[in-house]
């Protein structure tokens, strides 16, 4: 989601950039987070790791310090300025809504954040042997606490996915703030692995949850993961709609009178 992709008016129409290829660039980014995403869970949770944290809470917020360091990064990166580094079904489906991002990519981009997925989750499977498998570690496979029901997950992942978008949203609508979006984004994840990990698993990604969920069979919620963000992604860009509706009504008729209607 980089600003020198979303913020290029109307993406639609613009000349040079193949679907096929961006999507691609999404696939490789998706694999390189889906990697790490595995490498920090196998050596954080592992307790024959050196760097074992026992204390989960302790650990999630570790990961998430560099997971939003690594979503920053790829942000910032050559491909994540090609193709806007989405890496997530969610934000692709979130930007179209948002005019942002022409319809017709949002099929190849979400299979490749997909593909890409599956193919970081089994990479990471292939470096790091066995040790993936071990029950702390799961290959990374998000599970919510036992204490939480689906209800307060499905709302969870929800509410998380919905502010994520809103603020992108914000920031996209201000030329000012834009080059604050990669930064944003990547503090957005680290929080929300940080505080809701523990309870409702802190996917709000539905790219970060399939290839972990296949490969170690936690399919049990995976449905919610796959469907809850993208709902708040929906709810987010219509209410980005709302907002600048309205804001650009009170720019345009700032003593709050309403714009003349033909007679």
């Amino acid at each position: 989601m980089t600003a020198s992709t979303i913020c290029a008016p109307p993406l639609a129409g613009r000349t040079g950039q193949k679907g096929w290829a961006r999507a691609a660039d999404e696939f490789g980014l998706t694999t390189v987070l889906l990697f790490g995403v595995v490498t920090m869970v196998r050596w954080l949770r592992d307790p024959s790791s050196p760097i074992y944290i026992a204390d989960i809470d302790v650990a999630l917020v570790v990961i998430g310090i560099l997971s939003g360091t690594v979503v920053t990064a790829l942000m910032f990166s050559r491909p994540g300025r090609r193709s806007g580094a989405h890496m997530n079904p969610a934000v692709t489906v979130a930007l179209w809504l948002m005019n942002a991002l022409p319809g017709r990519r949002v099929p190849l981009y979400v299979v490749a954040q997909l593909a890409g997925s599956a193919a970081g989750t089994g990479l990471g499977r292939l470096v790091w042997g066995p040790a993936v498998a071990l029950p702390s570690v799961a290959i990374a496979a998000i599970k919510p606490s036992p204490t939480w029901q689906a209800g307060s997950v499905f709302l969870a992942e929800v509410g998380a996915m919905f502010v994520l978008i809103v603020v992108a949203g914000f920031l996209m609508a201000h030329p000012r703030r834009i080059r604050l979006l990669p930064y944003a984004i990547g503090l957005a994840v680290g929080l929300v692995i940080a505080l809701l990990g523990a309870r409702s698993g802190g996917s709000i990604n539905p790219a970060r949850q399939f290839g972990p969920a296949a490969f170690s069979g936690q399919t049990t919620d995976l449905w919610i993961y796959l469907t809850a963000p993208v709902l708040g992604a929906v709810l987010g860009a219509a209410v980005h709609h709302l907002l600048n509706t309205r804001f650009n009504a009170y720019r345009n008729h700032p003593q709050g009178e309403p714009p003349c209607e033909p007679q």
